[in-house]
């Protein structure tokens, strides 16, 4: 009984130590929970909490996307032709370090304020993690693989397609499952910055015009929600039969 509920039970007892902690110190800028939970009420009276939730969904939607369709063939590339990785992994390395939000001056010069330059954010901070996983996953294939797809006449397009990419999935769904708690990350952030709505850009207006802290933490508490929710949504992958075998008998 308590394994079924104790998530709920958790989160209910932090809101109680939240509430507590406000009574405690009632000068405090920090709102109580149920505040909290009145400001995101306005919101969706006034139509704006859909209008913040799907305009940052629709920005991480398509530069995560964009992200995919390009970082993981490319990662496969590098990492079945060995020379390729070795001639492009300096360049990743020195590129993946650099804080996706270092991008924003250069997205905005480039793109101007608006998706655009949200969007690239976003496709930047997804790519490297991306193409560096599926590098890594590919060479970690075991070489008999490869040679028993030769042995049954496999071209190279089907011994990616067949052989590669089944075995290097499992790798890739966990660098995906990171990549999309970046990408969310880096959109709310942007958001702040680059364009004038969505949850970040909630946060600081709010911020800005009256000090309404209820919504500032309303957004946070938003942003925490929807990520947990992404991040359910890519963990339920992991359970596809034709995956289960990558993740060990622990799981």
């Amino acid at each position: 009984m308590f394994r079924k509920y104790r998530s709920f039970l958790t989160v209910a007892v932090l809101a109680g130590g939240w509430q507590t902690a406000v009574w405690l110190h009632p000068r405090s800028l920090i709102p109580g929970p149920w505040p909290v939970a009145l400001g995101i009420l306005e919101l969706w009276k006034k139509g704006l909490l859909v209008k913040y939730v799907v305009a940052s969904l629709f920005r991480v939607t398509w530069g995560y996307l964009l992200a995919m369709v390009l970082a993981i063939p490319f990662g496969l590339l590098l990492g079945r032709y060995r020379h390729a990785g070795r001639a492009f992994d300096p360049l990743l390395q020195i590129l993946r370090p650099i804080s996706p939000l270092a991008w924003i001056p250069l997205s905005i010069l480039w793109f101007g304020v608006g998706d655009v330059a949200a969007i690239f954010l976003i496709l930047v901070a997804s790519f490297l993690p991306l193409a560096v996983a599926a590098m890594h996953a590919v060479q970690n294939v075991d070489a008999v693989h490869l040679r028993a797809g030769r042995n049954f006449g496999l071209s190279e397009v089907q011994l990616v397609r067949r052989v590669l990419y089944p075995a290097a999935l499992p790798q890739l769904i966990v660098a995906l499952r990171i990549a999309l708690g970046v990408a969310w990350l880096v959109v709310v952030a942007a958001e702040m910055i680059a364009v004038n709505s969505g949850l970040g850009f909630l946060i600081v207006d709010a911020r800005n015009s009256g000090n309404r802290y209820d919504l500032v933490v309303g957004g946070m508490v938003l942003i925490g929600v929807i990520g947990l929710i992404l991040d359910t949504a890519i963990r339920s992958l992991e359970k596809l039969p034709s995956l289960r075998w990558g993740y060990g008998e622990s799981r």
